[in-house]
Order: structure tokens, then sequence, then C-alpha cells
């Protein structure tokens, strides 16, 4: 069977929703993207950790302190279900740290920013996680099985953090006067980093046009921006709190929020490696994968002795 055939199969199946499982055949350019996109987001839930598990031991209460653990956990598992994903179109575990410590891959921008007050946690919460999950959502019908699968999981768990985190913040908001104004602060500081998490707009994306072809994903861009902002211009009203756009305001023939230009400045130098967090993140991960060499070494060798019993018993 020619290329082209195999192509015309493979289309026909993703635009008759489809899934794509390890073993079909699928272009180059398919799987290349589907690395890219699911090691990026595996990386991003395991950096992700690093700025909550700096508040664990700072948690204003054994409540407060057990729902980050918890929540830090999750992230965890995330990456795991996502790493395990990525493993089906054949990249190994080990390549996808190196590719991230070496810059190669990348993982989101919001992670290069500090958390300087407990209600950095809320804020994680309603604000990155709640971006997060406009983002994810359509993923669990991407056209990759194995993606699509773990992303069912992941929504239920996410969905979780963005309630948790919200509710952090209507507790604030309802405190006194440095509490209210230790909320808006940290608003003040997420909400453009959290607009920036969508990615480039549509006209500078370079891989959205084939994603949106081969359904990885459903939507632009700038659709999920459009759809969080309307959400959270509504959900800020009930924290009695404003967000930091002078430009928001209600277009009712487009039925929706305008809002202000993105500093894209900013976010390509986060990207670049240049945010206020990139080295601190980078060390403390290559900080655990050098540390964790031993562990590794003694998996491999207890998989060896297995396989090596295995043999002798079935000889």
């Amino acid at each position: 069977m020619s290329v082209a055939e195999l192509e015309k199969i493979f289309q026909d199946k993703i635009d008759a929703d489809g899934r794509i499982e390890p073993k079909d055949w699928m272009p180059e350019k398919y799987r290349q993207n589907l690395i890219r996109q699911i090691s990026q987001h595996a990386h991003s839930e395991i950096v992700g950790m690093l700025p909550e598990g700096n508040w664990i031991s700072r948690a204003p209460s054994l409540k407060r302190k057990l729902i980050l653990l918890a929540k830090v956990q999750d992230e965890a598992g995330h990456g795991l279900y996502l790493y395990s994903a990525a493993e089906t179109l054949g990249i190994s575990r080990d390549e996808m740290t190196e590719q991230l410590l070496n810059g190669k891959a990348k993982y989101s921008s919001i992670f290069n920013y500090p958390t300087l007050t407990w209600a950095d946690m809320g804020a994680i919460g309603w604000l990155v996680d709640g971006a997060a999950i406009m983002n994810q959502v359509p993923l669990c019908r991407t056209s990759y099985g194995p993606y699509s699968r773990a992303m069912i999981r992941v929504c239920k768990e996410e969905s979780f953090h963005q309630r948790q985190g919200f509710e952090a913040l209507l507790v604030l908001s309802k405190g006194s006067d440095d509490q209210r104004a230790m909320v808006q602060d940290a608003i003040d500081r997420w909400w453009w980093p959290s607009l920036m998490m969508f990615g480039p707009t549509d006209d500078a994306s370079p891989n959205s046009q084939l994603s949106m072809k081969w359904k990885i994903k459903r939507f632009s861009n700038d659709e999920l921006r459009q759809r969080f902002v309307d959400m959270i211009a509504e959900q800020v009203k009930l924290l009695g709190m404003t967000l930091p756009d002078p430009d928001l305001k209600w277009n009712e023939e487009r039925k929706h929020y305008d809002f202000g230009a993105i500093n894209w400045e900013e976010f390509w130098n986060v990207v670049s490696g240049n945010g206020p967090c990139n080295t601190q993140r980078l060390a403390a991960r290559q900080k655990a994968w050098d540390e964790g060499a031993w562990v590794r070494e003694a998996a491999v060798a207890h998989a060896e002795k297995r396989k090596s019993r295995r043999a002798v018993e079935a000889a």
C-alpha cells in the first residue's frame, strides 16, 4: 500500500472522529507533533509541582496543608500518565527528560513565575488550573487514543484543583484588609501569565494548523483564551476583586468580553529561558535527575534479574 493510500485511511479515520492507536500507521509529523505536545504537557505537570511544593510547609492550617499535598501528588500522577502516553509513540522517558534538561523540550511558561504569598496558591488553582482545564477538556476527545484516555482522569482532578483554588481565595476575600489586598495582588500578578498559557495567537502558532487538521487540538489558542476570559471576568465578581486590565469590558455585539493586549515580548522572553525562575526550575529538575540515577539503575538491575530468573525457570 502506498504512502498516499495510508495517509487517506489515516485522515478518513480522524475525520470520522475515530481514535488513532499506537500500532496504527501514522504520518511521522503526526507522531512528532504528539511527542512534542504530550512531553511538554508531562514536563509542565512535574515542573508545576515546584512552585506549589514551596508552600506545603508554610500552609496556614492543617486543612490547607492536606489539600495542597493532595494537589501536588495529583500533579505527579498526571505527569506519569502523560509520560506513559508519550512512550507509546516510541520515545523513552529518559529521552524526554534529557530533552527537557538540554532545552530541546519546553514546559508551560507559567511555572517560571515565583509564588510570593499564600494567596498565590489560590490564584494558581483558580487561574492557572482554570486555564489548564479550558485547554485540556477538549483533549479528552483528541485523536490519539492513549492521550485522550489519560486526559479523562487528568481533567477530573484538575476540576477539583480549580474549585479548591477559588474557595481558598473566597475565604481570604472575606478576611482582613491585608488578606483582601493579598488576594488582589496575586490576581494582578497571575492574570496575564495565565492568558499566555494558551500559547501565541493563532497566526503566530506554527503547529496549530496541522494539530487542528489531525484533531490533536479541537479549538484554536484564541478561541480557548476568549472562553477563559469570559468565564473569569464573571467569577472575579464573586470575589469582590478586579482583573488588572483597564480594557476589559463586555461587547454586546460579539457577546464576549474584549480585553487588552498581551505582552508577547514577555511571553517569548520567558519561553526562551529568561523568566524569573527558569534557571531555578531546571536546576531543580537536573538535581532530581542526578540524585535519582541510582533508583533507575536499581530498577533496571532488578528487571534484568527477574528476566534471568524466569528464563532459568522456563528452561
